[in-house]
């Protein structure tokens, strides 16, 4: 069940975000969960998407250099403690986060939030077992 991430090169210069956002909108592809790591010199721009193959398309058309990767989409009960209980499932079966951002949503019922970690089933076997609510693409495309 897991998601698709784009992970987009950029370098770190006035106008690369807008290069980015500007093809993937005009390739009516909206954006559902973001996350921009960087250095002085260049970052690593993470997208979910509600069409990853567009917009792939739309950003290799505009010369960018994007990866997919699989990552976990994991619904939180959004109340205090939430997040805590997810990590804490994950770190109790020796699943380690290498990276986390949330999604860009309205629910006020659940936080979304992505997860990579090293193996994407174990991790979802695990917190399925424990009753987290995992997301699917179909679920992005309808948030």
């Amino acid at each position: 069940m897991a998601i698709k991430q784009l992970s987009i090169f950029v370098e770190n210069r006035e106008g690369t975000l807008v290069t980015i956002t500007d093809a993937i909108a005009k390739a009516n592809v909206d954006i559902r969960a973001m996350s921009v790591a960087d250095t002085n010199d260049f970052g690593i721009f993470r997208l979910i998407v509600t069409d990853y193959d567009k917009a792939k398309a739309a950003l290799d058309d505009a010369n960018c250099f994007v990866s997919i990767t699989e990552v976990v989409g994991v619904a939180v009960d959004d109340e205090p403690g939430g997040l805590a209980k997810v990590i804490k499932i994950l770190a109790d079966h020796n699943i380690n986060i290498e990276y986390m951002y949330a999604f860009i949503t309205i629910s006020r019922k659940f936080a979304y939030v992505v997860l990579r970690v090293a193996d994407n089933e174990a991790a979802e076997k695990i917190l399925l077992e424990h009753g987290i609510k995992l997301v699917s693409e179909e679920d992005i495309e309808n948030l």
